[in-house]
C-alpha cells in the first residue's frame, strides 16, 4: 500500500511539473501573470511557470494585417466617394497590448477606419488621386499615435482603391481631354512660331545668296520626283523671275516719269476775259 502511494504521488508530482512546462515559437511571447498580477514575459523556447498560481498569455509579434473594408467617405470638396486601404501593425510590448486594451486587434482596426475617414474629410478628391503617398504617412502617423499606449506599433498604410461615382468619373474625363487639348494645341502654336521664325531667316539667306533658292527648287524636285506620281512641274529659273521684276519695276517707273512729265508741259488753262460795259451802252 505505501508503494502504491508513493506511486500516486509521483505521477501527481509528475503531472503538476508537466502542467508548468511551456514553449513558445521563435514569433511567440508568454505575458506571465502571478496571482493576477503581471511578473514578467517569457518566450522563446523552454521555460517553467509555476502551476496554479501562474497564469500565461501567449502574444503574437509577427507583423498583421488589417483590411479595413470599403467605406463611404465625404472629400473636403463634397464628393461621396468610396475607400479602402490595407495597414500593417506588430506588437512591440506584449504586456501593453494584454493590459491596456481589450481585444487590440478591434482596437486598431477601430481606430485605423475612423482616421482614414477624417483625413478623407480634410483633402480635396484630387488629393485623393494624386498625393496618395503623403495621406497614408498621415493616416500611419496619426493611428500609431493611438496606438503606442497598446504597444502597438503600425508599420505602413496603403489605400488600396477609391471608387468615384460614375458622373464624376465623366466630369474628369471631359476635363482631362480639355487639358490634353489645349496642350496639343500650344505644342502645335509653339511649333509653329519656331518654324516661322527659321522660315524667315532662311529667307533672309536665300535673299543674300540667290543660288540658294535655285538649289532648294532642285532638292524640292528631287524630292517630288522619288514617288510614282503624275505631277508635271515647269521650272522657271529664278534669273529670269528676277529679271522680269526688274522689267516690271522700271515699266511701272517710266510710267510715273511720263505722268508727271505730261502734267508739267501743259499750260494752265485761260480764263475767259469778262466783258465790259462801253459808251454806247
Amino acid at each position: 500500500m505505501g508503494e502504491f502511494g508513493l506511486l500516486i504521488a509521483a505521477a501527481i508530482a509528475a503531472a503538476i511539473v508537466k502542467s508548468g512546462i511551456r514553449v513558445d515559437r521563435e514569433y511567440e511571447r508568454g505575458v506571465i501573470f502571478h496571482l493576477g498580477r503581471f511578473q514578467q514575459i517569457k518566450g522563446p523556447g523552454l521555460y517553467f511557470i509555476t502551476p496554479i498560481l501562474d497564469q500565461k498569455v501567449q502574444v503574437d509579434i509577427r507583423t498583421k494585417t488589417v483590411d479595413i473594408a470599403p467605406q463611404e467617405a465625404v472629400t473636403a470638396d463634397s464628393v461621396t466617394i468610396k475607400i479602402n486601404a490595407v495597414l500593417y501593425y506588430r506588437i512591440i510590448d506584449p504586456m501593453k497590448a494584454i493590459s491596456r486594451v481589450e481585444n487590440y486587434q478591434m482596437a486598431v482596426y477601430q481606430a485605423s477606419m475612423t482616421t482614414l475617414r477624417n483625413i478623407v474629410g480634410q483633402h480635396n478628391l484630387d488629393d485623393m488621386l494624386q498625393s496618395r503617398d503623403k495621406i497614408n504617412a498621415k493616416v500611419q502617423e496619426i493611428v500609431d499615435e493611438i496606438t503606442e499606449p497598446w504597444g502597438v506599433a503600425i508599420e505602413r498604410v496603403e489605400l488600396k482603391d477609391v471608387e468615384i461615382p460614375i458622373s464624376m468619373q465623366r466630369a474628369m474625363a471631359k476635363e482631362a481631354e480639355a487639358a490634353r487639348e489645349k496642350r496639343a494645341r500650344l505644342i502645335k502654336a509653339e511649333a509653329e512660331q519656331e518654324a516661322s521664325k527659321l522660315l524667315s531667316e532662311a529667307a533672309q539667306q536665300m535673299m543674300q545668296n540667290p543660288a540658294a533658292l535655285e538649289l532648294r527648287r532642285l532638292q524640292m524636285l528631287t524630292e517630288i520626283g522619288a514617288e510614282n506620281n503624275t505631277t508635271t512641274l515647269v521650272m522657271i529659273p529664278s534669273d529670269i523671275i528676277s529679271l522680269a521684276k526688274e522689267w516690271s519695276t522700271a515699266a511701272h517707273n517710266n510710267n510715273l516719269a511720263a505722268v508727271a512729265k505730261q502734267q508739267t508741259t501743259i499750260p494752265p488753262a485761260v480764263a475767259p476775259a469778262k466783258a465790259t460795259p462801253t459808251d454806247s451802252d
